[in-house]
Formats: C-alpha cells, sequence, structure tokens
C-alpha cells in the first residue's frame, strides 16, 4: 500500500547499513510483516466490496 512506502524504503536503507544479524533479522521480519499485513488489507478490502455489492445479500 501507499501508505507503506516509506516504512519500507527506511527498513531498506537500515538493512542496507545494519551489520549486526540479529537486527538484520528483526528488519527483515519487520519487512515480512508489513508484506503481510498489505496482503491482509487488500483481501478485507475485496470481501467487502463483494459483499457489499452481492445481491444475495441485497433483500437481508
Amino acid at each position: 500500500m501507499e501508505q507503506n512506502e516509506w516504512i519500507l524504503g527506511e527498513l531498506d536503507r537500515l538493512f542496507a547499513e545494519e551489520k549486526d544479524f540479529r537486527r538484520l533479522a528483526l528488519i527483515k521480519a519487520a519487512r515480512e510483516i508489513i508484506g503481510e499485513q498489505d496482503k491482509r488489507i487488500w483481501q478485507m478490502e475485496g470481501e467487502l466490496d463483494g459483499t457489499l455489492w452481492s445481491p444475495k445479500k441485497w433483500d437481508e
């Protein structure tokens, strides 16, 4: 998502500069979590759109 571009850029910058393995692992994990959150938000938006536009639900 667009909102995460800044933080992903900062994480990339930190990853390139960091030497400590533990911190590199933490940065990588943070990137993965942000990516997973983006995916879940996208899926939930699609589910919401599908539910709102489903003719089956209009009579309820």
